[in-house]
């Protein structure tokens, strides 16, 4: 086995030990290993991205609220969005958040979200490299509200639109945040969207885009393969093989 591939499995299996309450590591440096679902949550609400999210999610809805009753087509809006989430998840994790740096002319092509995901490669146990960036998040809240005047007929269907947007928003930041965080799961489904999100961060950055599933997109796109089959990557803590 090469060095490259010893570290990618022993970085797989520290974390899996640490779900397991098995690792002694952290727990020698004075630090948690494995933390209860509340505590998490505790210490989820100590990052200013759920309260930008929170706080955009409740304006959505106050505006749902006093725009008054809607169709029933409406209804739809939520099933259809997360029918397509993992798609978009995949999408917007292959082409924004892995996005080269590209030149043109005197400039640099490098948003940063990109730049930002590059640095949550590099060390995936940063817990606050975890969330949308709040920079991010000022400026998309004017433009999804502008996204959904222009795509909706009514003002109900708007604020419809923006409420499904923020809820799940919130419910894909939960979950992200959960993987990254020392809580062990308790069923076989987190199990699998946990080792699926592993896998990205340190077999190989070219596979397993997805994070609220178990790899339902990246099946689609071929991106699901067996991880036995896949050489680990020397840059996948390092994309692009940029100078972080």
């Amino acid at each position: 086995m090469s060095p490259r591939e010893a570290h990618a499995a022993s970085r797989l299996a520290d974390d899996e030990a640490r779900l397991d309450g098995k690792y002694v590591g952290d727990r020698a440096a004075g630090r948690r290993t494995n933390q209860t679902l509340g505590e998490v949550f505790a210490a989820f609400w100590r990052h200013p991205s759920p309260y930008l999210l929170g706080t955009a999610l409740a304006a959505a809805t106050t505006g749902r609220v006093l725009a008054g009753p809607g169709s029933w087509w409406e209804l739809l809006v939520p099933v259809g969005l997360v029918a397509i989430l993992p798609v978009v998840e995949w999408l917007v994790h292959v082409v924004i958040l892995h996005w080269k740096p590209r030149h043109l002319g005197p400039l640099t092509l490098d948003p940063l979200l990109a730049r930002k995901h590059r640095l949550h490669h590099a060390n995936p146990r940063e817990i606050p490299l975890v969330f949308i960036p709040w920079q991010a998040q000022l400026w998309l809240a004017p433009a999804w509200t502008g996204l959904a005047w222009l795509v909706t007929p009514t003002w109900t269907a708007m604020f419809t639109l923006l409420v499904a947007i923020y809820a799940i928003k919130s419910g894909y930041e939960w979950t992200h945040y959960l993987l990254h965080s020392d809580y062990r799961p308790r069923s076989a489904w987190y199990r699998k969207v946990w080792r699926n999100h592993r896998l990205h961060h340190y077999k190989s950055e070219h596979y397993w885009f997805t994070v609220t599933t178990a790899g339902t997109a990246d099946r689609i796109f071929g991106t699901a393969p067996d991880p036995s089959t896949v050489p680990t990557s020397p840059t996948v803590q390092r994309l692009h093989d940029l100078s972080l």
